[in-house]
């Protein structure tokens, strides 16, 4: 349990300890402006403290994760091999096949992939 107490877990207790506070803080100054008559602020009475409720859970899976030794940079939970689709292998031999069949349709393909790669670029 004595890692939990390392400066960098001590801010996140302590940022986890404020944004509750805060949010519980903006979930009840809105249940008094919704009792002086403003119906939105009745959403956010309800809003502020499911904010809370988020903090709280995520913080104890941070601490979870720390106990059970999760590392999300771990190379063992990324596959190792990321293997390319069938499909892409199959249109490369297409492609290579109309290259030597047809030049001036290799040359058309080439002209469209530019195209298509300049479209995605401006999006």
């Amino acid at each position: 349990m004595r890692r939990f107490f390392t400066p960098g877990w001590l801010g996140l207790h302590a940022l986890a300890v404020a944004l509750c506070a805060a949010f519980l803080g903006f979930g009840w100054w809105q249940f008094d402006r919704a009792q002086q008559g403003n119906d939105r602020s009745w959403a956010y009475t309800f809003e502020w403290p499911i904010f809370a409720i988020f903090v709280i859970v995520m913080w104890i899976k941070m601490m979870r994760d720390e106990v059970n030794g999760v590392d999300e940079n771990d190379p063992r939970r990324a596959p190792s091999v990321i293997e390319e689709p069938a499909e892409a292998a199959v249109k490369r031999e297409i492609i290579k096949q109309q290259e030597t069949e047809d030049p001036a349709l290799a040359a058309y393909n080439r002209y469209l992939a530019r195209l298509n790669a300049e479209s995605h670029r401006r999006d």
